[in-house]
């Protein structure tokens, strides 16, 4: 009875888990198919395997429009801030884990209450610093504001992570005359390798998709990143579906590619979170 009743509820978890990676991955898949069929492939049979693959649409997007520049705006700004906030996060992290000083706690949770606050509402600040500053419609200004994005669970993140670091080596590092910089830098950082691929994959697909301050903050078309572009295209490319989901297709794919190259630092750093955080 017991054989039988492990085996339904194996089966029921299976059956469970194989639902959900449907439910997720099956419209990505359908948008990503539906950009090699034609406009009536799409309305006669959307499930349907496209007749032939053709990159027409594609080709169409980055001939008629500026699609690389668009690309170039979102990697720039997706790109630089997380590797520049990544590295902050990381040390300030690092001092959260590894030493005791007063407020300690309380620092920590200044930095993770962040998740309370919903981003619409420092709209006024953050438009009046970067007016300020001259970088109205300027992808540098974009990115500067990306910055700041995802602190909270960075630093979350990588506090977990070093805090699974064994005080020892930081001890024996000591002896051996290594300081403050060098631990950090040659014997940290590197060990926490996967709490910093989780927390840049997760900053860098949140800039890479994030849409309100990318419009707020810019005007010219020169300045637009990939969602600016994708909102234009979604009215544009109403009754185009081929070339909408083409458009969507070049949004979506370099998550997924990045992901995949990642996936086994995201999960051990996810893993160590559960563990130690």
């Amino acid at each position: 009875m017991n054989t039988v009743k492990k085996t339904a509820t194996r089966a029921l978890m299976y059956f469970v888990e194989l639902f959900v990676i449907v439910l997720s991955v099956f419209p990505i898949l359908w948008v990503m198919m539906s950009a090699f069929k034609t406009n009536g492939e799409i309305l006669s049979d959307p499930l349907a395997l496209p007749t032939a693959f053709s990159m027409d649409a594609f080709v169409y997007l980055f001939e008629t429009y500026n699609f690389p520049l668009y690309f170039w705006n979102s990697l720039l700004a997706a790109g630089v801030s997380t590797l520049v906030s990544l590295l902050f996060y990381a040390m300030g992290a690092y001092v959260i884990a590894k030493f005791q000083f007063p407020g300690r706690q309380l620092l920590f949770i200044l930095f993770t209450i962040t998740l309370l606050v919903p981003g619409h509402s420092k709209t006024q600040p953050i438009f009046s610093l970067v007016t300020g500053l001259g970088l109205y419609d300027s992808i540098w200004g974009v990115t500067l504001v990306y910055l700041s994005a995802g602190m909270a669970m960075s630093i979350f993140v990588l506090k977990a992570g070093f805090m699974a670091i064994p005080k020892s080596l930081d001890e024996a590092a000591a002896i051996e005359g290594a300081g403050f910089v060098r631990t950090f830098w040659s014997i940290n950082l590197p060990l926490a390798k996967s709490a910093l691929a989780t927390a840049g994959i997760l900053m860098f697909l949140g800039n890479w998709n994030e849409y309100y301050f990318a419009s707020l903050l810019t005007m010219s078309d020169s300045q637009r990143t990939l969602p600016i572009a994708l909102a234009f295209f979604t009215s544009e490319f109403s009754y185009n579906y081929t070339n909408l989901f083409a458009a969507l297709t070049v949004v979506i794919l370099p998550g997924i590619i990045l992901y995949a190259f990642a996936q086994e630092q995201v999960q051990a750093s996810v893993a160590a979170t559960g563990i130690k955080g």
